[in-house]
C-alpha cells in the first residue's frame, strides 16, 4: 500500500506512535509518505520507501494567523494525486482529519478517491473536542472519516460520551519495539550518575501541566527525606520544566536531580532506571509508561484514563489516586525496601510489554484495518 501519514512532528506520544507506525509499515514493504510541517522527531533518516513532504506555511499580510489547515489540505491533495496514495492516515482530529476530509472532497472532483483513517490520541477529544468553539468541526471530521481508531478503550468511551459521534471506533492500542526498548547492561552509565550506589527514579514527558512534573519532584523529595539514597532523572522539556526546577530548589533536592531535556535514545536512560513515575492528570494511554515497562522498569502511575489498561496493579507496578503524593512515595519506598518485589515487577512489566504491546502484534492489526477500509471504499 501507498500510505500518507500526518502527525504533529514534535516531542510527544502521538507523534512518536505515528512515526514508529510508518517506519514499521515501511519495513513490511509499504510505501510511506509523511506529510507535516517539519521532519517528525523520531524519523531520523529517510529509508528507500519512506518519503517526507514538508508543508510550507506562507505568511501573507492578509492573514493575521497563517492558515495551516489549508496549507496542509493543499499538500495532501498534491501528494495523494502525484504519489497515487491508497490511503491517508491522520493522527489527531484537528486539524489533520479536517484537512484530509477537505482534500478528499477536492480529489473526488477529478475522480480520485482516497479513504481516510483518523486515529484519536487524547487531547483532540479530552480538551479540544470539548471546547464549544471546536466541537462541531471535531465531530464532523471524525464522522466523515472512512475509519476511526482510538489508542485505548478509555479514549473510545470518552469520545462517544463527549462528542456526537456516529462513526464506529476501533481500539488499536499503542505499541513498542521491544527489541529496542529492553533491559540492557549499562552499569558504567549508572555508576556515573549514581556513584554511591543510589537507586534511580525517572520521569519522561513533554512537561505540560497535565504531566504534573512538580509532583514528581515532591514525590522524590519525600523519598529522600525518608532516608533513601536515590537520584531522579527528568527527561523532556516543556512549559513546566522551569516550575519543576524551582520546586527542586525550594525543596533542597536540586543537586540530586538531573534535568536531561529531550533525549532521543531514551531507552538507554530507562535501562538504568529502577522506578518510573507518571502521576499524570490525564493519560489516554501512557506511552512513556509502556517504554519503561518494556525496559523492565516498574511503574507508579495515577489511576486515571488509559493507564489502568496498561499498568497491572500490584503486578507490573502500582496505581494510586490522582494527586496523592504520599501514596506515590510510599509505593516507591516499598519497592526500594523489597528487592524481590522490584525484581518480580520488573520481569512482569517486561513480559506484559512483549506479550501485549510489541509492534509485531499491533502493526498487523493496522494493516488488517486498512484493508477493511479499502474494501469498503470499493464497495
Amino acid at each position: 500500500m501507498k500510505i500518507g501519514i500526518t502527525c504533529y512532528p514534535v516531542y510527544g506520544g502521538s507523534g512518536v506512535v505515528a512515526t514508529e507506525l510508518g517506519k514499521a509499515l515501511a519495513v513490511r514493504g509499504h510505501d510511506i509518505h509523511f506529510i507535516a510541517y517539519s521532519l517528525p522527531f523520531r524519523l531520523g533518516h529517510i529509508q528507500d520507501n519512506i518519503t517526507f513532504h514538508e508543508v510550507n506555511v506562507n505568511a501573507y499580510p492578509l492573514f493575521e494567523y497563517p492558515p495551516y489547515t489549508l496549507n496542509l489540505t493543499s499538500k495532501l491533495v498534491d501528494v495523494a494525486r502525484h504519489e497515487e496514495l491508497d490511503l491517508l492516515h491522520m493522527h489527531y482530529a484537528i486539524p489533520h482529519a479536517t484537512s484530509a476530509v477537505l482534500a478528499r472532497q477536492i480529489l473526488a472532483v477529478s475522480g480520485h478517491h482516497v479513504p481516510i483513517v483518523t486515529t484519536l490520541h487524547g487531547t483532540d477529544i479530552t480538551l479540544i473536542g470539548q471546547d464549544p468553539s471546536f466541537a462541531p468541526v471535531v465531530n464532523y471530521s471524525i464522522n466523515q472519516s472512512d475509519g476511526v481508531t482510538a489508542v485505548s478503550e478509555y479514549l473510545k468511551k470518552e469520545t462517544c460520551t463527549c462528542c456526537e459521534i456516529t462513526a464506529d471506533i476501533e481500539v488499536i492500542p499503542n505499541f513498542i519495539d521491544t527489541t529496542r526498548f529492553r533491559p540492557l547492561e549499562k552499569d558504567h552509565f549508572k555508576q556515573a550518575l549514581c556513584p554511591n550506589g543510589e537507586k534511580l527514579l525517572a520521569h519522561v514527558s513533554n512537561f505540560r501541566p497535565v504531566k504534573r512534573a512538580t509532583e514528581v519532584v515532591e514525590i522524590f523529595h519525600r523519598v529522600r527525606a525518608a532516608g533513601y539514597a536515590t537520584k531522579l532523572l527528568l527527561v523532556g522539556d516543556g512549559p513546566d520544566r522551569a516550575a519543576a526546577e524551582h520546586k527542586a530548589r525550594e525543596l533542597g533536592v536540586v543537586d540530586d536531580i538531573r534535568f536531561l531535556g529531550k533525549q532521543e535514545p531514551v531507552e538507554e536512560i530507562l535501562a538504568i532506571t529502577d522506578i518510573f513515575l507518571i502521576p499524570s492528570g490525564s493519560e489516554t494511554f501512557g506511552l512513556a509508561a509502556l517504554e519503561a515497562m518494556s525496559c523492565g522498569v516498574p511503574v507508579i502511575a495515577s489511576n486515571i484514563g488509559g493507564l489502568p489498561e496498561l499498568v497491572v496493579e500490584g503486578e507490573t507496578g502500582f496505581l494510586r489516586p490522582l494527586g496523592d503524593i504520599d501514596a506515590y512515595a510510599a509505593c516507591a519506598m516499598q519497592l526500594l525496601d523489597n528487592p524481590e518485589l522490584q525484581a518480580s515487577m520488573s520481569a512482569a512489566a517486561r513480559k506484559r510489554a512483549v506479550d501485549e504491546f510489541d509492534l509485531s502484534r499491533i502493526i498487523p492489526r493496522y494493516e488488517a484495518y486498512y484493508e477493511r477500509i479499502l474494501e469498503q471504499a470499493v464497495v
